[in-house]
């Protein structure tokens, strides 16, 4: 072998892992800022909606991935049950009313009676009094003196049971003779039962509670029960991305980052957005079953946390839909010591410790 060949194999035997070297300390130097995953998803407020009511379907007013706005009525069931049951509900409110109206005549013309009565009575002890007087004289007979005391016995008594039948009146009206119609239990009740009449006969119109696209629309005629799901609405505004990121990856990520995004639907676009939260727990603890690793054949597996990224709005930017799959990149602002070191600026942990 040759000085040359031997010279350049030395070189190369230097040399190749000297560069290996230094690219290797770059990435390290330079690394360490961003964090990424591609187990990303574009997330959205939906909600399946089902009716307060049960009845049949009569019209559907949206179409299958139709937009609609909040307030929009999406189907209607048959309201002809509930317009007869807040027909009787009305009905019986305005018969309630009737009733307390005649308790409170009734109470006052007891009470017109209690006094005719007591002038009755009282107009019987004078007369009785008299022939007492009389009798003493034998200018009257005792028999007439008999009939006197019946009479002021009986008009004592119809002044009791005028009494127990005010009583009973007055307590029908709840104790209170003077209460207003609309304030007596039996009124109240009438119109509590009204009120949910009219409030059932509102509910066979199912309308969109938030802004978004129809989803899963029924068909006319299908018999719906109440609280049985019918149909779903997505919202298209305020997505937001639901990253789940190793938990070895999380160790200088806060809320407030700036965050970049890649949809794979759209591969020459770019989304901005931040950090608006991390999960409290790792979405294995949300499962219904969660692992319990209490076994001998125990494996440790790196957890994934939940992190939600708030998407910035960009006018004309393509439509995201719930459940795209994404790409994104926090920029945690992380400097590591050493590169901190070389550039002359302070690391986290010193700035701490100034503190």
């Amino acid at each position: 072998m040759s000085l040359s060949k031997r010279k350049l194999r030395a070189v190369l035997l230097i040399a190749g892992p000297l560069a290996v070297a230094v690219v290797a300390a770059g990435f390290y130097i330079v690394g360490g800022r961003t964090v990424a995953t591609d187990n990303a998803y574009v997330k959205a407020d939906k909600v399946v909606l089902a009716p307060e009511v049960k009845g049949r379907i009569v019209a559907v007013d949206v179409a299958e991935n139709q937009r609609v706005a909040a307030g929009t009525a999406l189907f209607r069931l048959d309201d002809a049950p509930y317009r007869i049951a807040l027909a009787k509900a009305e009905a019986d409110l305005a018969e309630a009313r009737h009733t307390v109206a005649s308790l409170k005549g009734e109470y006052r013309q007891k009470t017109e009676e209690i006094a005719l009565a007591r002038s009755s009575a009282a107009l019987a002890a004078k007369e009785y009094e008299r022939k007492a007087a009389l009798i003493r004289s034998n200018t009257v007979s005792a028999s007439t003196l008999d009939s006197a005391r019946t009479e002021l016995d009986v008009a004592n008594r119809r002044i009791r049971v005028a009494e127990q039948e005010l009583a009973q009146i007055a307590a029908q009206l709840g104790g209170d003779p003077e209460v207003a119609v609309d304030d007596h239990p039996l009124t109240r009740a009438a119109r509590a039962v009204r009120d949910q009449a009219a409030l059932d006969l509102d509910h066979t119109v199912v309308r969109a509670p938030f802004d978004g696209v129809a989803s899963q629309v029924p068909k006319p005629g299908a018999w719906v029960d109440a609280d049985g799901a019918v149909m779903a609405l997505v919202s298209d505004r305020r997505l937001w991305i639901d990253a789940n990121f190793k938990e070895t990856d999380l160790t200088h990520v806060a809320a407030g980052q700036p965050v970049t995004i890649a949809v794979d639907t759209y591969p020459d676009r770019a989304w901005t957005g931040r950090v608006d939260s991390i999960s409290p727990a790792s979405g294995a603890e949300f499962s219904v079953i969660p692992a319990q690793n209490t076994t001998g054949n125990w494996v440790k597996v790196v957890q994934r946390i939940p992190v939600r990224i708030a998407i910035d709005a960009q006018p004309g930017a393509p439509a995201l839909r719930a459940g795209m799959s994404a790409e994104v990149e926090i920029d945690t602002g992380h400097v590591r010591p050493l590169a901190a070191a070389l550039a002359g600026a302070p690391t986290r942990s010193a700035l701490a410790a100034d503190k």
